[in-house]
């Protein structure tokens, strides 16, 4: 049975959002709990091999990224991507609009996703950015941003389709947080299948002296060891 958007926000609401926000505020990512079954993991993982879906593949050793692959979808999206994009945006705006007051930027997010996506659109951002990523054994991921042009949405959600020390090993979810006038600090996570996890996307709000500064932050994933990691990629912004 295909997930639906109301579905899709009957999990995502059950994450406690408040205790996800404070713990994205300490570290820079946080985890969700359960948006997939083991079952519904599986059948998008499968979506890998139907190349129609996908409007490109990117090689990541060709372009000196790492090793590995990944597809961006096209627009039209499957169901359970959509459902799960629609979901999740209304519970990171509230984090996404408080990071801006703290740092005195512009709120540029309207209430509906749908809008926002028109904004990018009207500004030159038309190409959808979700990613289904898929390494082997050997394959890595080096530190990156997932920005596209001038409007970026602050945080987006990587989801687990393969289980972590069964499916694979390695593979470890890394951010890596350049902290203001002080040396870097790294994390690294262990994704668990069917749970995302919501990360920053260019920079957050941290507490100095002078009052809040944006720390930059950039992420990747660790060598995978053994085995097949899958993941589903959600990006609430779109790409030039």
């Amino acid at each position: 049975m295909t997930l639906t958007t109301d579905e899709a926000r009957r999990r995502a609401a059950r994450t406690d959002w408040g205790a996800l926000a404070a713990e994205l505020d300490e570290y820079g990512s946080a985890p969700t709990g359960p948006l997939l079954t083991p079952a519904e993991c599986a059948r998008v993982a499968a979506l890998y091999d139907r190349p129609e879906l996908f409007r490109t593949t990117v090689d990541l050793a060709r372009h000196r990224f790492g090793c590995g692959e990944y597809r961006y979808f096209t627009h039209d999206l499957p169901a359970p991507v959509a459902a799960l994009r629609a979901a999740l945006y209304p519970h990171l705006l509230p984090v996404a609009r408080d990071w801006a007051a703290r740092l005195d930027r512009p709120a540029l997010w309207p209430d509906t996703l749908e809008e926002w996506l028109e904004r990018c659109h009207a500004a030159g951002q038309y190409r959808s950015a979700q990613i289904l990523l898929s390494y082997g054994p050997g394959d890595w991921n080096a530190l990156h941003r997932d920005v596209f042009g001038e409007l970026v949405f602050p945080l987006q959600v990587v989801i687990a389709l393969d289980a972590y020390g069964t499916d694979y090993t390695g593979g470890e979810f890394l951010l890596v947080e350049q902290r203001p006038r002080a040396q870097s600090r790294g994390t690294a996570s262990v994704l668990r299948r069917g749970h995302g996890l919501v990360f920053t996307t260019r920079d957050r709000p941290v507490r100095t002296r002078r009052g809040w500064s944006a720390a930059a932050l950039r992420h990747g994933v660790s060598t995978v060891r053994s085995g097949r990691r899958r993941t589903l990629g959600l990006v609430f912004h779109d790409a030039m």
